[in-house]
């Protein structure tokens, strides 16, 4: 965090916001105000350059054109790259957790360039993952069980310099008994529900990262009561 507040972008929601990933915002504002403190929330446009002085990045779901366009404007401004060297934490879900890969599958299958912001790579996997997904998450990372939704085609491969996210209990994830994948402040997800709003110990990972330290408790009775009755209606 560069000053007394934290810049939350929402990249592109006219091109990446399939699946009301605008909660994911929503959610991060809320629990930092419940802790006093202060954000700032800028709603990128895809024809507005990417500022570099954001502490999260958030980037959400689309359709296949949508997500090659992201991407292309992406790589061509560069911002996002530039606040990632600065230490900036981003969080992308679905296409946009694939878009911060070195490729991913278009429209016909092609290879398309990604962002190289994460070391995987996707491509179209044999079944399409539709539904409930719960996992057990990297240990490191301190955040509980995490539940949510999928809804795509994509197989995503790490690579040596990426840590999966979480090792999947039930649903396809990444296509390998894994879901998403992480390296420094940058995470993707294939999760949406939104994310944040089902699993709030995701949003205050994101949160820890961006203040970094720990943060001030809260109540989340009322938060783990519904997750948990969300993975025992999965997970049995």
């Amino acid at each position: 965090m560069s000053s007394d507040r934290i810049k939350i972008v929402w990249i592109y929601p006219d091109l990446l916001s399939t699946y009301g990933d605008q909660g994911n915002t929503i959610v991060l504002e809320r629990r930092a105000a419940l802790r006093g403190i202060p954000t700032e929330t800028v709603t990128l446009r895809s024809d507005e350059p990417v500022p570099a002085d954001g502490d999260i990045y958030l980037l959400g779901g689309g359709e296949d054109r949508p997500q090659i366009l992201a991407a292309q404007r992406l790589l061509g401004d560069g911002g996002l790259a530039r606040a990632v060297q600065s230490g900036a934490v981003v969080f992308g879900v679905c296409a946009g957790y694939q878009i911060l890969g070195h490729e991913f599958g278009g429209e016909e299958g092609q290879p398309v360039r990604g962002l190289g912001l994460l070391d995987i790579r996707s491509g179209r996997g044999e079944q399409r993952a539709v539904g409930e997904i719960a996992g057990d998450v990297a240990a490191e990372l301190n955040v509980p069980r995490i539940t949510g939704f999928e809804n795509h085609q994509g197989a995503t491969q790490l690579g040596p310099n990426a840590r999966p996210f979480a090792k999947v209990l039930h649903g396809i994830g990444n296509g390998d008994g894994f879901e998403g994948a992480y390296a420094g402040h940058v995470l993707g997800t294939y999760m949406h529900g939104p994310a944040l709003v089902r699993n709030p110990g995701l949003a205050d990972l994101l949160l820890r990262w961006a203040v970094g330290g720990d943060l001030q408790p809260i109540d989340d009775s009322w938060a783990g009561r519904l997750r948990e009755e969300r993975l025992a209606a999965v997970l049995g």
